[in-house]
């Protein structure tokens, strides 16, 4: 991994609050400076990358105020090592920060290790998707957010970047997810778009009747974006634009965890953390709490077999209105996995084994059918 210091402020938050003193279990003792001489960053699992709020405010305070109470939680994963890059430092322009953000992004990936993004813009999803366009290789994304973002707009922005990502050209989504968009903000037209393209939205309603039936859809991501919109405002304050509805604080840990147990993927992003308007920190102690469990799933993604360790899965063979399919489940976290007839697995949850050995299609298996169609 190539020398990232020169994208970073010189200042970091652990040298800003010498005077804090950690109980040796909490995450402040635990989490390394990516930069000290000290500490081989190759021997990190996750690396924390501060990207603020804009281009005009400085780029630390909204990460560093999440930092505070995350280095304040304590330590349960001693089989996860942490390490926190900074933030990001500021360009001459807000295409010049982006841009140094897509590099240390690209360094991070091409290591190995998992990055997760602190800061305000959504549109910095771009970023996360970029490293797979300058790669050439295809991705899976998945966002979490009230609003669906494909606006059309001269310049990529909050409302708008979707637009590009996914209809750029040449294009390197292989597939999209979007979780617990809320119907009356979004327009029929967009979702009419979105199916066309074989994508998948699930509705805020639906998520909250079942949200075990998102750890398949995250499962197979390389890329998730959480925008903190999709938290309801009772539960995250700083949310002056969200919904009185929404996800839970508890569900939105619940998709992070899920997000850490995907065997692939390599970034997750939380947006939309405006510190200005968070009563009494508790959207940044929100926030903490989803990486906390972020790093719990990381430990099911560690200890989880490989689909070709056969001994390890248990077999379920199935026919459903004239198709036959093997339904495996891992003995080590039962988690479900269902074949397609082109003989590739495909994440599923034990619902779809319900419906499927009641001789019906699970809706699943169909779209994902209809994709390799």
């Amino acid at each position: 991994m190539q020398d990232l210091r020169p994208f970073f402020e010189a200042v970091h938050f652990t040298e800003a609050r010498k005077d804090i003193k950690y109980h040796p279990l909490q995450w402040g003792n635990k989490i390394k400076y990516a930069f000290d001489e000290s500490f081989n960053i190759e021997e990190a699992d996750v690396i924390l990358v501060g990207c603020g709020a804009s281009h005009i405010d400085p780029f630390d305070e909204t990460a560093n105020v999440i930092r505070k109470h995350l280095y304040a939680m304590y330590h349960w994963h001693p089989d996860v090592s942490i390490a926190d890059a900074g933030n990001i430092k500021l360009g001459a322009s807000l295409n010049d920060t982006r841009a140094a953000l897509l590099t240390v992004l690209e360094e991070i990936h091409n290591a190995g290790k998992i990055a997760i993004l602190l800061g305000a813009r959504h549109d910095l999803t771009l970023q996360q998707y970029e490293v797979f366009k300058k790669k050439e290789t295809m991705a899976v994304a998945t966002i979490a957010d009230m609003l669906i973002d494909l606006e059309d707009s001269e310049e990529s922005d909050d409302r708008s970047f979707l637009l590009e990502m996914l209809t750029d050209t040449p294009n390197f989504i292989s597939h999209y997810s979007h979780i617990a968009f809320q119907s009356y903000y979004t327009q029929p037209r967009m979702l009419e778009t979105l199916d066309k393209l074989r994508f998948d939205f699930f509705r805020l309603g639906k998520v909250r009747e079942d949200i075990m039936e998102m750890e398949p859809v995250l499962r197979g991501s390389d890329i998730f974006s959480f925008d903190m919109s999709v938290v309801r405002y009772g539960d995250a304050p700083a949310n002056i634009n969200g919904s009185p509805n929404g996800l839970s604080g508890e569900e939105a840990c619940t998709l992070t965890r899920f997000a850490g147990m995907a065997d692939n993927l390599s970034s997750l992003g939380i947006y939309g953390y405006n510190i200005n308007e968070d009563t009494n920190e508790m959207t940044a102690k929100l926030i903490t709490q989803m990486i906390w469990y972020f790093v719990d799933g990381l430990l099911v993604r560690k200890s989880e077999a490989k689909l070709t360790e056969k001994e390890e899965f248990a077999v379920f063979h199935v026919t459903f209105t004239d198709n036959d399919t093997k339904f495996i489940k891992s003995k080590r976290t039962n988690r479900w996995w269902m074949s397609m007839p082109n003989r590739t697995f495909v994440p599923c949850s034990y619902n779809d084994y319900i419906i499927a050995s009641s001789n019906e299609i699970p809706e699943r298996w169909l779209r994902e059918q209809e994709r390799l169609v």
